[in-house]
């Protein structure tokens, strides 16, 4: 109940507050674009903060290839354990065509060297039977690719089957391939398969020799040639048809920072990666990240969070010591403004701060619940005793209360029966002297008459 009083208030004290550092106006921040590639479209996207550093015709829908497979991945990954076997139909085997690693009907391997097959190997009957075992039919799997991606805000995109070979309903653009890799990166297991350089797939019921699988991006491995590593480069996916001509998705990091690349429809394969490595090289040079609560210090969460009726204390509320922003290296934290929204929606999370450089969004900082307990006064209703030593301490309560109450009462009785008595005194003292004196007389008047019939004898 105080948890919940607590964040109620809480909301109210964010939503009644609007703070802010240095409010910008229109045009005084410099955002980098001095950079051109030749791909039709192309973004690149901060991974922790969500923010977009360059953007090139980003709403443009292309067919995506096989960078389809990075989606394909992501829900196996949230929808099933690594260790479930997957088995390949008949229709997996032959609805599919093009890159494969020569699967059987029948075959069966684990979802992890099924989902190494996906995206190192490029492999369109593994996401096929992927398809299959994560939604029960390829149909349900079909939905649920759709599905995740309006989840994830995607604006411009229809996904008609798992692994990107042509089909007119099948397409997507750079702004919707940069959401969905962003949430596969942000994915520990997906960050392990897409930086796999080289794998094994051991022997299966239907192959007695293992099965060596390469990662096709050129950026991580030798597969192509040596021009093209990268040496900042941590995954990606490689994705090609006549229809699609090069896609690219490119994950790389620096310096804290891990930046998402997509380019689409790009002519040649040299070209997917020269654009790749000079908008990479770009926003490594141009941008830097700043973590929140080394910099914000106007948000000490002791202060920042009081209003005039309710103060909220740092051991019940702190900022997320690992939020970050994004910002161009010609600015600095405070050129940054920040606004308070109040959250209610995610477990743990009662607020947030948004962070502004001019009109773009460059990062947020969760304000969070820390579950810090607040000390309970000792008598609790026997009713709410939830264990049994709440229980022996009620009755012993009680026994102690009770013994209380009859001492309070005889002491009352006690001091009644003096006032009475004071009040009294004289009467009584009276009736005490009066009764002694009928006695005397009683005992006179017995004498007297015994003398008499003495006389008379």
């Amino acid at each position: 109940m105080k948890k919940r009083l607590l964040i109620v208030l809480l909301s109210v004290t964010l939503l009644a507050t609007s703070l802010g550092k240095s409010a910008m106006a229109a045009g005084e921040y410099y955002w980098p674009t001095g950079v051109q590639v030749t791909a039709p479209a192309a973004i690149v996207m901060e991974a922790t903060t969500g923010t977009i550093l360059y953007e090139k015709n980003i709403h443009e829908t292309y067919y995506p290839a096989s960078i389809t497979k990075i989606l394909t991945t992501l829900i196996a990954l949230e929808n099933c354990n690594l260790s479930e076997i997957v088995t390949f139909s008949k229709n997996a085997i032959y609805k599919t065509e093009g890159t494969s690693i020569s699967r059987d009907v029948g075959e069966q391997m684990t979802l992890e060297d099924t989902l190494h097959a996906v995206m190192l190997g490029s492999a369109n009957e593994c996401a096929y039977a992927t398809a299959e075992h994560v939604g029960g039919d390829y149909e349900t799997f079909i939905t649920m690719m759709n599905d995740k991606a309006k989840e994830l805000g995607c604006e411009d995109s229809h996904f008609n089957n798992p692994h990107g070979l042509p089909d007119t309903d099948h397409y997507t653009s750079a702004y919707d391939m940069a959401i969905i890799s962003r949430a596969a990166i942000l994915n520990d297991k997906f960050r392990a398969i897409t930086g796999t350089s080289k794998y094994t797939i051991p022997a299966t019921n239907k192959h007695d020799e293992p099965t060596y699988l390469v990662n096709h991006h050129a950026m991580l491995n030798y597969y192509h040639t040596s021009k093209y590593i990268y040496d900042k480069c941590i995954g990606g996916k490689t994705g090609y048809t006549q229809a699609a001509r090069h896609t690219l998705v490119t994950y790389a990091y620096k310096d804290g920072m891990t930046l998402i690349c997509v380019v689409l429809n790009v002519d040649t394969t040299e070209n997917q990666y020269k654009d790749t490595k000079r908008l990479l090289e770009y926003c490594f040079d141009n941008y830097q990240m700043f973590n929140v609560v080394d910099n914000d210090a106007d948000y000490d969460i002791g202060s920042v969070l009081n209003t005039t009726n309710f103060t909220v204390k740092a051991p019940y509320f702190t900022i997320d010591d690992q939020a970050m922003i994004i910002l161009p290296k010609t600015a600095s934290f405070t050129d940054a403004r920040s606004e308070m929204v109040p959250v209610s929606n995610e477990e743990g999370v009662v607020g947030r701060i948004d962070y502004y450089y001019g009109d773009r969004r460059v990062g947020f900082a969760n304000v969070l619940y820390t579950g810090a307990e607040v000390e309970e006064y000792s008598f609790r209703d026997y009713k709410e005793a939830k264990t049994e030593e709440d229980r022996v301490l009620l009755v012993l309560n009680a026994k102690v209360i009770a013994v209380v109450v009859i001492a309070i009462l005889l002491l009352a009785l006690i001091i009644y029966v003096i006032i009475y008595l004071k009040r009294n005194i004289n009467v009584i003292r009276y009736e005490m002297a009066a009764k002694k004196e009928r006695k005397r007389k009683a005992s006179q008047f017995r004498g007297a008459e015994f003398n008499k019939r003495r006389r008379r004898r």
